[in-house]
């Protein structure tokens, strides 16, 4: 049992009233919707700040009732309870009240990259069967162009200057080359006249096991690098809310995060979005990063929590004029998305300290599978060099790989996750979810995340490496299977195989060994061949950063593919530049 006392948090949350010292978990996560949640936060602080656009402010009052206008839009067009729309934004106020007002309804956002190539959305589009849409209008041409091959009755675009103030969304207007949606298809239509459209609709307050039901769809991988949509619930993403208060517990309402991870991943929304709504706190939300504006960003809003991938603080370090600027209002200081070298950390740290603040750069573990972050290295948990304890109602276990048998103290094996942020499964994959959730012995559903740690006999987690051939580079998940299959679509290509390869700002790019067919010559006109293709087909972060030519791929003695021997051919290549 947990005992959780009062006395530790310096500010009283309203969410501290679901601590129960009787449950398994430390606390109880009720039985209503991320809406509702949101709603705590606006009774009890109606006047402070919810987000932060380009200058333009919206209170939680203000924001509630936003919520609420929109919601009845989007019944207008015909959702309701059950029905899933899509999403593809990056972060703008559009969006965000856009997921909460769907919620409202009870109806699914799935949320879509906004880089995605035009047959991924495609494909996003069609796995969910969604007949509505809401977009950035910088993805017109591509939903022009895919649109046919979908349900999708409704496209409403929207710009990333809609929100911006008068003066700036004038200006942004001018210099934007953004296209302009048809005004002959009724299917196309703009916020602005979205917004004119509404109709009363009842708010969804979920009972029980509609706790359960999916309300936000994001995509990742799975432990096979193959994308698929993740299914992530009300009491999910309200449970992450109460960990997050119940462990980052110098909070509170006023302070502001830097919402610059995107809300299709699940760091962004969940702690950038959600948790700073759960803690009364302001999103500063952020559409595009920008390492030459990073330094004057923090400037400007003075963020009291920085939450980033290990490239946006080295981005920060390396950032000019950064001499004399003072970081004495930060909280929090945490890195996830991706392993925190021990080099960048002392960096990170010395940069903070000769900039007046107190704090050191704490890391995170987490994954889509399981919200966001599933541990933190922060106040008694912190242990430079791991990625901490499991957050309050987590439990972690390592197994031997491929089974459910645990392994003792110390010992390296396949990392396991229990606890009430672990996703309800992949959408119409049960094979898949079979594979990733696995009952134990104790008669728990453990989530198997495919990397490879240790925990010591102080509990403290400690990650060592990917079991599976994920890909991250600056943050992003990139599935070499899923670059492979595209490029073995090309009609001159025998076989491919894609691994990471080491790059000093991104960490990990994708490299393609390809083997051509006979008569196809390995000439950089073949190669940039390839290189048009993959741009048309797969995410900007996922088209392969180099190209090698080979006559044959190598094998291990059981007659696979000999992934690792490539894998150290690029690294050994990426050394020697």
């Amino acid at each position: 049992m947990i005992k959780i006392e009062q006395s530790d948090f310096k500010f009283k949350n309203p969410l501290l009233e679901f601590v129960d010292d009787n449950s398994e978990l430390g606390f109880k996560v009720p039985d209503i919707s991320m809406f509702g949640m949101l709603k705590i936060s606006e009774k009890s602080h109606p006047d402070a700040l919810a987000y932060e656009y380009f200058g333009t402010k919206s209170s939680y009052k203000n924001a509630v009732c936003e919520i609420e206008k929109i919601s009845g839009c989007y019944h207008a067009l015909g959702v309701k309870k059950g029905d899933v729309v899509t999403i593809i934004m990056p972060n703008t106020p559009e969006a965000v009240l856009s997921i909460y007002a769907l919620n409202r309804i009870g109806a699914t956002a799935n949320i879509v990259h906004p880089l995605s190539a035009q047959e991924e959305i495609k494909n996003y589009l069609n796995s969910v069967k969604s007949k509505v849409v809401l977009c950035i209008d910088l993805c017109y041409q591509k939903i022009v162009n895919i649109i046919d091959e979908t349900s999708v009755k409704k496209v409403v675009f929207a710009s990333a200057g809609d929100s911006m103030p008068l003066i700036m969304k004038t200006l942004y207007s001018l210099t934007s080359k953004n296209p302009k949606p048809s005004k002959n298809d009724s299917r196309y239509i703009c916020w602005k006249a979205f917004r004119s459209y509404e109709k009363a609709v009842n708010e969804f307050s979920p009972e029980g096991a509609e706790n359960d039901e999916p309300a936000i769809i994001l995509h990742s991988g799975g432990t096979t690098g193959i994308p698929k949509d993740i299914q992530l619930s009300n009491r999910n993403f309200n449970a992450f809310g109460i960990q997050a208060v119940l462990t980052l517990t110098d909070v509170s309402v006023g302070d502001k995060i830097l919402a610059i991870l995107p809300i299709f991943h699940g760091f962004g929304l969940g702690v950038c979005v959600h948790v700073a709504f759960c803690f009364g706190a302001c999103s500063v939300l952020i559409p595009q990063f920008n390492a030459k504006k990073f330094v004057g960003i923090i400037k400007k809003y003075k963020p009291t929590m920085l939450f980033g991938v290990p490239t946006l603080y080295e981005a920060l370090i390396k950032a000019k004029g950064t001499e004399k600027l003072d970081l004495s209002f930060l909280k929090y200081v945490v890195s996830g998305g991706d392993s925190l070298p021990s080099q960048l950390e002392n960096n990170v740290n010395e940069f903070l300290k000769k900039r007046n603040s107190s704090v050191k750069i704490c890391e995170g573990y987490g994954m889509t599978e399981g919200l966001a972050a599933l541990s933190l290295s922060v106040g008694d948990s912190y242990n430079s060099g791991t990625i901490g304890k499991p957050l309050i109602g987590n439990k972690m276990c390592v197994v031997i790989p491929e089974t459910t048998e645990v392994l003792p103290t110390n010992a390296e094996g396949e990392l396991c996750i229990s606890g009430p942020t672990v996703m309800i499964g992949y959408r119409n994959n049960p094979s898949e979810t079979a594979n990733t959730l696995k009952l134990h012995n104790d008669g728990k559903l453990w989530l198997h995340t495919g990397d490879l740690a240790l925990i010591d006999k102080d509990g403290f987690v400690h990650y060592k490496m990917r079991l599976k051939r994920m890909i991250i580079s600056s943050g992003f998940n990139v599935y070499p299977t899923q670059i492979e299959r595209v490029i073995e679509d090309i009609d001159f290509v025998e076989k491919c195989v894609v691994v990471a390869m080491p790059h000093h700002y991104k960490k990990e790019v994708p490299k393609a060994y390809i083997v051509l067919k006979d008569g196809k010559p390995k000439t950089d006109e073949t190669i940039e061949e390839i290189r048009v293709f993959c741009k048309k087909k797969l995410a900007h972060h996922s088209v392969p950063y180099k190209y090698d030519f080979v006559d044959i791929l190598p094998k291990t003695p059981y007659n696979k593919i000999d992934f690792m021997k490539l894998q150290m051919e690029s690294f050994k290549e990426a050394a020697s530049q």
